[in-house]
C-alpha cells in the first residue's frame, strides 16, 4: 500500500540524525567511515575500499562561535560550521571517521583542513582547476595516489573489479536522483522544491547504496501516483525558479522556503546536492577505470574551475528543460569563486532574457527580513 507522500519525504529529512546510530553500528561491526565534504571526492574509490562515506558539511550556525576561536569571522559559514562541529566534538560523523577526505576546491577549506588534521587524519586531494588538456592526467594521477595511500594506510587492496562494481552502483544512484528531480519538469511541479532538496540531501545519510536507490525509486513512484490521483502540492500559477550557486543546506529556510511561500516554485537545483553532480556517469567498461572515474568528476561545473564553461552551458540547458521563469543565485559569504562568477552568469541571463537575482548571505537569521523583501520583489517582477 502506498504511504502518504509527506511521510515519505519525512523519512529522508530524518535520515541525517538517524544516521548517527547507523554509523555507530557500522563502527561497532568493524566497518570504516570516511568523512567527506565535496562532490569532487571520488566516492567509487571509498566504496571499493569498504568505507562508508558520510558528509561532514556543517549546516547550522550553532557551532560557528567555537570555530571563530580559531578561524576568522569573515570566513564562509559552511567552513566555520563544519570545523566548529569537529572542534567542539558535536558531530558524531566526525567522531567516527577513520579518515577525512578534503579537496582543494576552496582556499578557506584548504587551510581549515590543516587544522582539522589535528582532530582526525585528513587527506587532501589536489584538484586541477582549469579546462586544460593536462587536467585529466593530473586528476587521474591524484586519484591513483589517493588509492595507494588508502591501500598502504589501511592495509587493503582495491581491485579494478571492485572499482567497476562501485561505479555501476553509483551510476544507478545518480540515475535515480536524476529521474526524481525530473519530476519537477511537470506543470505544475509534482513536489515542493524544499521537500525535494531535503530528500536529495537526506539520501546521503542512508548508508547502503542499494537501499538509497530503492528509497529514491520508491519515492518517485509514490509522487507520480499521488499526482496521477490529483495531488497538486504546488499552485499552477507559481513562478518556476532555478536555484544555483553555493551549497545551501544551511540557508534553506530563509531562501527556498521563502520563495515557495511567496509565489515561487523551485523546480531545479543546480547546486552541489542537486543536479550539478548527478549528470556525469562513469564509463564502467573503460580500460583504465581510474581514469574513467577521474573524467566523470572533472565534468562537474564548479565555480572553482577557470574557465567554467560547463556550469554556464548546463544552466542554459536546464532553463530550457525546466521551463524556468527566473534564476536565483544563492552564494555564501566570502565564497569568492561564486560571487565573482555571478557577474558572468548575470551576463548570460541578460543574453537569454531570463530574470536573475544574486544573493549573498550566511547562516544567521539577521538578514531574513531583508532577503524576504528582495525575493518578494523579484517574484512580483516575474
Amino acid at each position: 500500500m502506498t504511504r502518504a507522500l509527506p511521510e515519505r519525504f519525512a523519512e529522508f529529512g530524518d535520515a541525517r540524525k538517524n544516521g548517527f546510530l547507523k554509523v555507530k553500528e557500522i563502527k561497532d561491526n568493524g566497518g570504516k567511515v570516511a568523512g567527506v565534504f565535496c562532490t569532487f571526492t571520488p566516492l567509487e574509490l571509498l566504496d571499493a575500499a569498504g568505507f562508508t562515506p558520510v558528509s561532514l558539511c556543517g549546516m547550522s550556525a550553532e557551532t560557528i562561535p567555537a570555530a571563530e576561536a580559531h578561524l576568522p569571522k569573515n570566513l564562509c559559514p559552511l567552513i566555520k560550521s563544519s570545523y566548529g562541529f569537529a572542534v567542539s566534538d558535536k558531530c558524531p560523523y566526525t567522531y567516527f571517521s577513520d579518515i577525512i577526505v578534503g579537496e582543494t576546491t576552496c582556499d578557506g577549506k584548504k587551510k581549515m583542513y590543516e587544522l582539522l588534521n589535528d582532530i582526525r587524519p585528513t587527506y587532501v586531494l589536489h584538484l586541477p582547476q582549469g579546462e586544460l588538456e593536462s587536467s585529466i592526467d593530473e586528476w587521474t594521477n591524484e586519484i591513483r595516489r589517493f588509492k595507494e595511500y588508502i591501500e598502504s594506510t589501511f592495509v587493503i587492496t582495491i581491485t579494478d573489479e571492485a572499482l567497476r562494481t562501485a561505479a555501476r552502483l553509483r551510476n544507478e544512484e545518480r540515475a535515480a536522483r536524476l529521474t526524481l528531480m525530473e519530476l519537477q519538469k511537470s506543470k505544475p511541479p509534482m513536489a515542493r522544491g524544499l521537500d525535494m532538496y531535503k530528500t536529495l540531501e537526506g539520501a546521503g545519510f542512508m548508508f547502503k547504496t542499494c537501499g538509497r536507490i530503492a528509497h529514491l525509486e520508491s519515492l518517485k513512484a509514490d509522487i507520480e501516483n499521488a499526482y496521477a490521483n490529483g495531488a497538486r502540492p504546488v499552485n499552477a500559477s507559481a513562478k518556476r525558479i532555478l536555484i544555483t550557486g553555493c551549497p545551501i543546506g544551511g540557508i534553506l529556510e530563509k531562501t527556498v522556503k521563502a520563495i515557495e511561500e511567496h509565489g515561487g516554485a523551485v523546480v531545479c537545483f543546480e547546486n552541489c546536492s542537486g543536479i550539478k553532480a548527478a549528470y556525469q556517469m562513469v564509463d564502467t567498461q573503460a580500460d583504465d577505470i581510474l581514469k574513467a572515474i577521474a573524467q566523470r568528476y572533472l565534468g562537474i561545473g564548479c565555480a572553482v574551475m577557470t574557465p567554467n564553461s560547463i556550469r554556464l552551458s548546463n544552466i542554459e540547458k536546464l532553463i530550457a528543460e525546466y521551463d524556468v521563469d527566473g534564476v536565483v543565485e544563492l552564494d555564501l559569504q566570502s565564497c569568492t569563486p561564486y560571487t565573482v562568477e555571478a557577474y558572468t552568469l548575470r551576463k548570460l541571463m541578460e543574453r537569454l532574457s531570463v530574470p536573475y537575482i544574486a544573493i549573498e548571505t550566511d547562516y544567521s537569521q539577521s538578514d531574513s527580513g531583508q532577503l524576504l523583501t528582495r525575493l518578494e520583489a523579484f517574484l512580483e517582477m516575474l
